[in-house]
């Protein structure tokens, strides 16, 4: 076959294709407030959810963010979200891994002072994403009640995107989300002694 027959062929596999996609494409029709869960063991559930959040600053939401346990980290994507101090709200509530912290009871009330924050941000209709950064961890050791969590999440604005980050995510949350992702871990280059990278990690 000659070249100009392989690209006719290709042109005219790619014809249909484009035709088919665009069928599809036309029975699309809703708009609403996603709920979206990263979860999994793989790296790059929060490092996701913060390429939302720029994204939607891009196309100028105003969007808010509860950090569940990463609040010790000085993190590079917070020196990026301060220079949008009209569309962005931070709200560092976490002390740290509970392998730091050691306080249950000290995690328990830094988790409820955390979804407090959550629930003002997700009833607030003024915020159209909103990102609970590691939420799971803290449904993984039943510092929240799942219940009142889930309950909260179904009752969202219907035009509100809401991201839940952290692994483990519970069958109770998957069941409701619009949207999850399973980070699977294939590699990673702390198992060859390889410690957390500026840049990479935070």
């Amino acid at each position: 076959m000659s070249e100009e027959e392989l690209n006719e062929r290709h042109a005219e596999k790619m014809r249909r294709k484009k035709a088919a996609r665009e069928k599809i494409l036309a029975t699309k029709t809703i708009e609403k407030g996603l709920l979206i869960v990263h979860t999994g063991k793989g790296k790059g559930k929060s490092t996701a959810a913060f390429g939302l959040i720029f994204r939607a600053l891009g196309h100028g939401f105003k969007v808010g963010i509860v950090q569940f346990v990463k609040g010790a980290w000085d993190t590079g994507e917070r020196v990026v979200l301060d220079k949008f101090p009209d569309q962005v709200t931070v709200k560092v509530m976490g002390d740290g891994f509970t392998w730091d912290t050691q306080d249950r009871a000290r995690d328990i009330a830094s988790a409820r002072a955390a979804w407090d924050a959550a629930k003002e941000m997700i009833a607030d209709p003024s915020y159209r994403m909103i990102l609970l950064d590691e939420l799971n961890i803290v449904l993984r050791y039943g510092y929240l009640p799942l219940e009142e969590v889930v309950e909260t999440l179904k009752a969202k604005p219907d035009d509100t995107h809401v991201i839940v980050t952290g692994r483990n995510a519970k069958d109770e949350l998957v069941e409701i989300a619009d949207l999850v992702t399973d980070m699977t871990q294939i590699k990673h280059p702390f198992r060859a002694g390889v410690k957390a990278q500026v840049g990479v990690e935070f």
